[in-house]
């Protein structure tokens, strides 16, 4: 690492919106040739201070010095002029246009006729390579990737324009763990190349794996820089959140599990339900005031099994009954007429809506659901809102606030909030807490154990294997697109015994990969690989 002369330096950088503060005099250095994590809870003004680098936020005060010379960004283009190339959490590509296309999109190369097609293919092949993805076909359209494919193709489009400054926010959220050690592989070679990179993960496993060097943020304010190797892991999150560990793991332990009455009926039940292509016939019983666990690997059938619980797609065959009576769950309304919420995993485009604010977005399934011919009153609104904001410590607490300007952390409160709102029975969450801070992923956590309490069923979907064993009374293991087993939760069930689990079926390399769950990362024990998944 080279400390003589940041690549980037920002001083006194404050941001101010309607009602808040979201950067107070927040300092900022970036060396050549370093990987330089930044970290906070969410709505600690991480993505803040980004926007204000790449030159989507203007500063209200302070100054901003990229490679020993003072610069003001009027957009983004600024930005990558400068050198700044910028991959955000949420994919944000162009599924209608080719793989080569968003791969080169605004950087196309040009001739004489214009845009040569030949050899801006050819440029994004080289770019792809430099993340192992030489073997992707540029021409074909980008909506056959996965997910995580699409991700990687975000990268990649930010590497072609050989940034000096090259800043990740959040990109291993959809990646399984060989493509997240793919794209280390890279970070590190562009490190030793001297690019220096901007790293935020709400993964702590992975901010020891690759950061050289780490800044802290809290409630808009600096809390310090720190060299990664001389900060543990109690002090960063005490740092992060003025708790210490101990406080996040009260939770910890197995989930409680309450004594179950005889001929307790269940909220729901599924027999042999089944999708072609999506999820093989499924025996399933949820209780009240139980949690159940879906764990598997990433194409599991996790997603798919929630969603024909919640009438989102419907079954080919097999029967859901709620209540010991047979339905015919037709759509997600006929769902919510029987108590039954479903929170998605696709946050920004299933989720929210991000040109409405707090208050809009929470009320909006209670008045889906009474319809919108009986609009509710104001009053009604904001008591309701009032009451989520303050259960849920939504961040800002400002109902009127458009909710595209909260964190990601503060949107997944609101998304819970709005289905709670609607007091349901059974609540499905499909990934509530990726790509959110260890403060709000506690919170979160104990939202779940506390609707069990309550006597509210709950379906808890996660990547995070350990996430899924604290919190629930039985897991459901599946892979394949089908359910291969089940685990009662206790005392001596560890993550290990799901990846066990797994194993059985056909993962003869998924434990050998892992090293034993005192010793590993429990974040990357949750992301096994799907290249173990194919052997």
């Amino acid at each position: 690492m080279n400390e003589e002369l940041p690549i980037v330096e920002m001083r006194g950088i404050s941001i101010e919106f309607p009602g808040v503060k979201a950067l107070d005099g927040v300092d900022f250095r970036l060396f050549q040739g370093e990987v330089h994590a930044l970290m906070g809870e969410n709505g600690a003004g991480k993505s803040t201070l980004i926007k204000a680098l790449t030159g989507v936020y203007r500063i209200d005060a302070g100054s901003i010095v990229v490679a020993g010379g003072e610069r003001s960004f009027a957009g983004t283009a600024d930005a990558q002029a400068a050198g700044i190339s910028t991959v955000y959490q949420e994919v944000n590509l162009a599924p209608n246009l080719s793989i080569g296309e968003n791969v080169m999109l605004g950087h196309e190369v040009r001739g004489p006729f214009g845009i040569n097609w030949r050899a801006t293919h050819r440029a994004a092949t080289e770019a792809l390579a430099r993340l192992g993805l030489e073997h992707l076909d540029t021409h074909k359209p980008l909506s056959t990737l996965s997910i995580a494919l699409q991700q990687l193709v975000a990268i990649s489009r930010a590497m072609a324009i050989k940034a000096k400054v090259l800043i990740l926010d959040e990109p291993t959220s959809s990646l399984d763990a060989a493509e997240v050690e793919g794209l280390f592989t890279v970070m590190r070679t562009l490190r030793d190349q001297g690019v220096a990179i901007l790293f935020v993960s709400h993964f702590l496993d992975q901010i020891y794996a690759i950061s050289d060097r780490l800044t802290v943020l809290r409630n808009g304010r600096y809390e310090g820089e720190f060299l990664t190797r001389d900060l543990d892991r109690h002090a960063l999150i005490s740092t992060m959140i003025g708790k210490d560990l101990d406080t996040l793991k009260s939770l910890g332990g197995n989930r409680r599990r309450a004594p179950r009455e005889a001929g307790e009926k269940p909220v729901l039940s599924a027999s042999g339900i089944a999708r072609r292509g999506s999820v093989e016939a499924t025996d399933l019983e949820i209780r009240p005031g139980e949690v159940v666990g879906f764990a598997g690997l990433l194409g599991s059938g996790r997603t798919e099994l929630a969603r024909l619980l919640y009438g989102a797609d419907r079954p080919d065959e097999g029967t859901i009954s709620v209540k010991g009576a047979k339905v015919d769950l037709k759509s997600p309304a006929d769902a919510l007429a029987r108590r039954i919420a479903f929170s998605t995993e696709n946050r920004r485009d299933e989720g929210i809506i991000g040109d409405l604010t707090v208050r809009e977005n929470i009320i909006l399934a209670v008045q889906a659901e009474r319809g919108w011919a009986r609009p509710m009153s104001r009053k009604e609104q904001d008591a309701i809102v009032e009451k989520y904001i303050g259960e849920l410590n939504v961040r800002p607490a400002d109902p009127e606030r458009m909710i595209k300007n909260l964190s990601g952390g503060n949107q997944q409160k609101v998304l819970l909030g709005r289905w709670l709102a609607t007091k349901p029975e059974l609540l499905i969450l499909d990934e509530p807490t990726r790509g959110i801070d260890v403060g709000a992923k506690a919170e979160i956590q104990e939202a779940v154990a506390m609707l069990a309490e309550e006597g509210v069923a709950v379906v808890f979907i996660s990547s995070e294997l350990e996430e899924v064993v604290r919190l629930s009374e039985r897991i459901v293991v599946l892979k394949d697109h089908r359910k291969i087993g089940e685990i009662q939760n206790g005392p001596d069930v560890t993550a290990q015994e799901i990846v066990d689990v797994i194993a059985a079926h056909g993962l003869d390399a998924a434990a050998e990969t892992l090293e034993d769950t005192e010793g590993a990362a429990p974040d990357t024990i949750a992301h096994i690989t799907e290249k173990e998944e194919a052997r």
